[in-house]
């Protein structure tokens, strides 16, 4: 079996649920955040909306520097609304669905490089890269916005199995 066929149904399973909790984000609650080390709502919402382009840096490119020597550093996304930020979900995971389901097993297998002001951070096959900084990453971060949404007494979604706002019988 083809790496892309094993790992794009794992891939919908996610996206699919990391779009459910995004939903039920309301707009008006953007501002909140439960600790002040802690993102806001909203910049939580925009990272999870953002984090499938990391599957183009992964498989498009070699490396990615996140502040490069002389250069900018790559800029964190801002939170433009509740509507705005599902499109720019669904658009992003649509990108990175497309890639998965089109690079080679060799491709996944290339080293791909993570480096931050051209030291490197880790060198990894790049299929251990989109496990790791696409999926478990969105994961970590969804886990969060269940607290979140809990915190704020919002309904949580199904994500492996009922929760205690939905699938109980």
């Amino acid at each position: 079996m083809p790496i892309a066929a094993a790992i794009l149904p794992e891939f919908d399973h996610e996206m699919t649920s990391t779009r459910a909790m995004l939903a039920r984000v309301p707009e008006n609650r953007a501002g909140w955040r439960p600790h002040p080390k802690s993102w806001t709502l909203g910049e939580l919402v925009s990272h999870l909306a953002n984090l499938p382009t990391w599957a183009a840096s992964i498989l498009g490119q070699p490396e990615l520097d996140l502040h490069p020597p002389g250069g900018a550093p790559m800029p964190s996304p801002r939170y433009e609304g509740h509507d705005a930020n599902l499109a720019t979900f669904d658009r992003n995971v649509a990108t990175a669905r497309d890639l998965l389901a089109r690079i080679s097993d060799a491709d996944f297998l290339a080293m791909w490089t993570l480096k931050n002001g051209g030291a490197v951070v880790l060198s990894l096959p790049r299929i251990a890269c989109i496990r790791s900084f696409v999926l478990n990453h969105m994961i970590h971060h969804r886990g969060q916005l269940s607290v979140y949404l809990r915190l704020n007494d919002l309904p949580v979604p199904p994500v492996y199995g009922p929760t205690a706002d939905e699938g109980r019988s």
